[in-house]
């Protein structure tokens, strides 16, 4: 996909347009080495998001997120594991885990580009307490990618046992680096698929691809960044804390 700006804006629109605010940024970008000014180009790929009702979508993706996190402490084969593994495969497999936990919710959310004035208020903070590493925010290409992946279960239309059987073969994905028990993690994933595809050729006989289609569409969902899901739904509410270890905390 083709990432460079389309959009009819530019530095001299920007400059018309805000020139006390261009004349910040530009200071900014004497000093850094990427710009700061994605939110005023209408390109999806650099264009800022926020969601639209943050407190009630926030408080649904907590829910989701807890429900995630105890799915796999409640599996007897998980908890066999060594306990770095497990670390490493929460690492690792918990944002498509969480979606797939957002598609079995029907959990459906609307965002809005993020206020300029909110992001001049940032850039004078910045200013203010000096130099630091800003997050990366979500923007509007990225939320459309989640939301397609979302739609795309809908339309699988998956039962409680193939969400269940799904999120094992996610759990249990030996391409994880690191994985001290790497055959087992395997073994465990091949089973997983196997109790998949018996409940799918038993609910859904005429319909051939679709144990292919499941597992194509499960694996499109590692494309997803758990970055963008951590400041999407997460960041209003832990504030600077650390999702994963509030995470890892919850299931040891």
């Amino acid at each position: 996909m083709n990432t460079n700006c389309k959009c009819q804006s530019g530095p001299a629109c920007d400059r018309l347009s805000n020139p006390i605010l261009f004349n910040i940024l530009s200071h900014m970008d004497s000093h850094q080495s990427t710009p700061s000014v994605s939110h005023w180009c209408n390109c999806e790929s650099r264009r800022t998001v926020v969601l639209k009702r943050p407190t009630e979508v926030c408080k649904e993706a907590s829910v989701v997120l807890v429900k995630t996190v105890h799915f796999m402490k409640n599996l007897p084969a998980f908890n066999q594991l060594p306990g770095r593994d497990r670390g490493v495969l929460l690492e690792h497999c918990w944002a498509p885990l969480f979606i797939l936990g957002l598609a079995q919710e029907r959990m459906d959310f609307e965002v809005t580009d993020t206020a300029a004035d909110s992001m001049l208020k940032k850039i004078l903070l910045n200013r203010q307490h000096g130099p630091g590493v800003e997050r990366e925010q979500p923007t509007a290409a990225a939320v459309r990618k989640l939301k397609t992946c979302l739609k795309r279960l809908w339309n699988l239309d998956l039962s409680p046992k193939e969400y269940a059987y799904l999120k094992g073969t996610t759990i249990f994905n030996p391409d994880v680096p690191e994985l001290k028990a790497g055959l087992l993690v395997a073994a465990l994933q091949q089973e997983a698929e196997n109790a998949l595809s018996e409940v799918v050729h038993m609910l859904h006989m005429e319909e051939r691809d679709r144990f292919g289609h499941i597992l194509l569409m499960a694996s499109s969902l590692r494309s997803i960044s758990p970055h963008l899901l951590t400041e999407l739904f997460f960041r209003p509410v832990i504030g600077s804390a650390d999702l994963l270890q509030l995470m890892a905390d919850m299931l040891f």
